[in-house]
């Protein structure tokens, strides 16, 4: 039996579909073809455009817009697409745009993510899971953001950089390539700072203090020893054999087509 609350005021596409205990709140329109699963709410004046599929228990508060069209100049008008897990927090002002064909056609976020008001989530991104977007965070298209990362207030994220697994990146900071897993990076008038390992956002995430001390040794080795990447790379295969943390970083760099942030002023 589908229980569902609905603003008369609403406007819900004939194509879309509701799951069980679904709330939609006044003067929110629905699209077409969304698909909005069991037990979300969705507060007053959302915008859910079209092609959008929302997993369980979601909350999108007033004045979101999701699955407009991307903003990409080469967009023709193309069927694309966003996919939301479930438990995520949706805070007011957010947008998240659709795919575009080039870009593979999705937009995807993951479960448990807490997104704050004004973030900006651009088309073809693909946001993991228990990751924070503080307030005006912005993503533009093709990031990619690991696991339980965390972006910080009013930085920016340019196209197709991205951002490793439990990483934090400070408040204000322009993110021009890839942030390594478990690094703790800021920006000031200086330059990049580095912090080191995101030490209490992975014990925070149960990461153990043995992990996170071999990784501060894998980031002197990459950022003070002096060599260059693919150096840095082939000494960690040396002295780190069968480490899952080492294993995760040079799996990381492996992958990177802008280039891994390095320019720092350490802090850690």
């Amino acid at each position: 039996m589908s229980l569902q609350k609905i603003d008369p005021s609403a406007i819900i596409s004939k194509t879309a579909t509701l799951g069980n205990n679904v709330e939609i709140g006044a003067f929110s329109i629905i699209g077409d073809n969304v698909y909005i699963k069991d037990n979300c709410k969705i507060m007053h004046h959302t915008v859910i455009n079209k092609n959008t599929e929302i997993g369980c228990n979601c909350k999108i508060f007033p004045f979101a817009s999701i699955g407009t069209d991307p903003q990409d100049i080469t967009f023709k008008d193309e069927d694309t697409f966003i996919e939301i897990g479930e438990n995520n927090i949706i805070r007011e002002f957010t947008t998240i745009n659709r795919g575009t064909l080039k870009g593979g056609s999705h937009t995807k976020i993951g479960n448990n993510n807490y997104i704050m008001v004004y973030s900006h989530i651009a088309h073809d991104c693909k946001v993991g899971n228990n990751t924070i977007l503080i307030n005006g965070a912005t993503l533009a298209g093709h990031v990619e953001v690991e696991d339980f990362a965390v972006i910080g207030a009013f930085s920016s994220v340019h196209q197709f950089v991205r951002i490793g697994r439990n990483s934090y990146i400070g408040g204000y900071t322009i993110v021009l390539q890839d942030v390594l897993p478990f690094a703790k990076i800021s920006q000031s008038k200086e330059g990049y700072d580095f912090f080191g390992p995101n030490s209490i956002g992975m014990m925070r995430n149960g990461i153990n203090r043995e992990f996170i001390n071999n990784v501060k040794d894998i980031f002197h080795i990459i950022y003070r020893s002096n060599l260059n990447t693919t150096q840095a790379i082939e000494k960690l295969k040396e002295e780190f054999i069968n480490s899952e943390e080492s294993d995760i970083i040079i799996d990381f760099i492996s992958q990177t087509k802008r280039g891994i942030l390095k320019n720092f002023t350490f802090n850690g």
